[in-house]
């Protein structure tokens, strides 16, 4: 995924957030993830207005013949839908469906990152310390540079939020910041 300075561009990603929250630990990541959802409204909405490709990379939750708009109906006709409404895709939203922890793992991802020339991903949603964390150490992994907004994702258990924080600045490089530092301008050429 190498090239120009001209040429590198921004993406941001929006991990698992499309959820039903009916799983195991659910009821402890819906606190977090309801005090992101209005954070994150405002991350994708920037990016939508820079135009900068927003990438909803979601769990299958083991649903094998499920799509993304079936996933985003499920949620919707949930009982948090009140948590998934703000932030829905669009349709100019792009999608991956992903079975295991790291959004890159056997998905189509690193590809379409390549063929949008996106050097440099923006990870938010959840959770922090679970698929959040797996995607920047593959991120890094694959040489693109990595922002995490610390106050866009959502964890099940905050001391290990913290502690996946300080795992992906000190040895993946990732630039640890707040929503609001998050800039969508494209760089000068």
């Amino acid at each position: 995924m190498n090239g120009s300075a001209e040429s590198t561009r921004l993406a941001l990603i929006v991990i698992d957030m499309i959820n039903t929250y009916d799983h195991e630990d659910a009821e402890r990541l819906v606190p977090s993830a309801r005090r992101v959802v209005p954070v994150l409204v405002d991350l994708i909405s920037r990016a939508r207005e820079a135009d900068v490709p927003v990438i909803y990379a979601n769990d299958n939750f083991g649903v094998w013949r499920s799509h993304h708009g079936e996933l985003v109906d499920t949620a919707l006709a949930g009982r948090h839908a009140n948590l998934i409404e703000p932030i829905k895709p669009d349709d100019d939203s792009l999608f991956v469906v992903k079975a295991r922890h790291s959004i890159f793992y056997e998905t189509p991802l690193t590809y379409l990152l390549w063929k949008l020339r996106v050097q440099h991903v923006v990870l938010c949603g959840q959770v922090t310390e679970q698929c959040v964390l797996y995607s920047a150490l593959d991120a890094h992994i694959r040489h693109l540079t990595v922002t995490v907004p610390q106050n866009a994702v959502a964890s099940i258990h905050p001391h290990l939020e913290a502690a996946a924080l300080e795992m992906m600045d000190r040895d993946m490089g990732a630039q640890i910041v707040a929503a609001k530092e998050v800039d969508f301008t494209p760089p000068s050429r």
